[in-house]
């Protein structure tokens, strides 16, 4: 019988993080995240652009500053998701995900409510989703590295990349965010 790699050869003991990547429950949070992104460039190339005209300098630099920090948090949280989505459907390996997931930052600045406060109410409520999504990850990446560090195996050189499916989606996402 097959080891369920989900499972410490030695004890049993179950990584329910790793099972959560594989549930309904994460298939609807990437869907979910997915869609902010979506939505958030769309808002920011469309009428968050249009809305943005009528402001006050100091709402136009928090404008500026908070749309650059949502389209960085969902960059980050978009990468976390799609590495996250990978290992779940066998394309990656957990060791190989959490080294690159290692290099995306989901803490990212603070939030600055005296800056949201003066933004459109729109924008204003996609920062606040983000940080909600962020929050989410952040709970099931804690819970996953916990997971890493009770089944930690020495990592091999030379191991296998990220399939090109991730690639081209996190491609798709910075084309998104740049245009």
């Amino acid at each position: 019988m097959a080891a369920d790699r989900n499972t410490d050869p030695g004890g049993g003991a179950v990584n329910i993080a790793e099972r959560r990547l594989a549930s309904r429950a994460f298939a609807e949070l990437f869907a979910e995240g997915m869609a902010l992104v979506e939505e958030a460039a769309a808002y920011l190339d469309g009428t968050g652009r249009v809305e943005s005209r009528d402001l006050s300098r100091t709402a136009l630099t928090a404008y500026a500053q908070q749309s650059m920090r949502l389209s960085t948090r969902l960059m980050q949280l978009a990468a976390w998701l799609l590495l996250q989505r990978a290992v779940a459907e066998g394309d990656m390996r957990p060791q190989d995900a959490r080294r690159e997931s290692a290099k995306i930052d989901l803490e990212g600045p603070a939030p600055d409510e005296e800056q949201e406060e003066l933004l459109p109410t729109t924008l204003r409520d996609l920062v606040r989703r983000g940080y909600e999504l962020q929050r989410q990850i952040q709970r099931i990446d804690a819970g996953l590295a916990r997971g890493a560090n009770l089944h930690a195996v020495p990592e091999r050189a030379g191991q296998e990349r990220a399939g090109h499916s991730v690639a081209s989606q996190i491609g798709r996402l910075r084309t998104a965010f740049e245009r």
